[in-house]
């Protein structure tokens, strides 16, 4: 009897940058240059990271220059964005053509990347997962229930910071964490307590604060 062999679904690679906020778009753009600065899945990014800062630092100034008024500015403004939005699609397609080469590992390739899996609803897979909060800033988390009358202590930290920072234990399988800043990766873990047995922290999962 023969049998076949599956082959995994593709993962597609997106942004998901804002649209109309141009400071956070900004943010944003520079958080995709940091993670993919800091992924070993990334050793020569096409086009260069510095061409893609070199952009972001452009918009910047362009964005800074509008505060001062006039259409000149803002169409100056719109047409740096422009410029930054056709690197930013090229890194993805980059990204995208990494995951394809590596199916396997796909979402963790392309989420170290500072971008997002095409239809997922949040990072992580069943069982521990992230997704953006109702607000911006915001970040749900979600968890199986460990047990009846199971209580969850949770911890984030900011990309770049090794300090964990604690949340409010829960006995729901869920929390949310409020006041992260735009355009940085936060991480998250989570522990269970069942009858005064406490559990080991669980492996990180990160998410982009939108």
């Amino acid at each position: 009897m023969s049998t076949s062999v599956q082959t995994p679904r593709r993962c597609i690679a997106v942004l998901r940058l804002p649209k109309n906020n141009t400071p956070l778009y900004i943010s944003c753009a520079r958080a995709i240059v940091k993670a993919m600065a800091t992924s070993s899945w990334f050793p020569s990014p096409r086009p260069a990271l510095a061409t893609v800062e070199s952009a972001v630092e452009a918009l910047t100034t362009a964005q800074a220059a509008t505060h001062m008024g006039g259409q000149a500015q803002t169409a100056i403004r719109n047409d740096k964005r422009r410029d930054l939005q056709v690197l930013l699609d090229q890194l993805r397609s980059y990204v995208q053509s990494v995951a394809d080469a590596n199916a396997e590992n796909a979402a963790s390739i392309i989420e170290s990347a500072g971008m997002y899996v095409k239809g997922a609803r949040g990072r992580g897979r069943a069982g521990f997962r992230l997704k953006d909060g109702r607000v911006s800033g915001e970040v749900d988390v979600f968890v199986d229930q460990a047990a009846n009358r199971a209580s969850y202590e949770w911890e984030y930290r900011l990309d770049g910071s090794d300090a964990w920072i604690a949340r409010p234990s829960t006995t729901k399988a869920s929390t949310t964490i409020p006041g992260l800043p735009h355009g940085v990766r936060v991480w998250v873990r989570y522990r269970t307590v069942v009858k005064s047995v406490t559990s080991d922290w669980s492996q990180p999962l990160s998410i982009l604060v939108m």
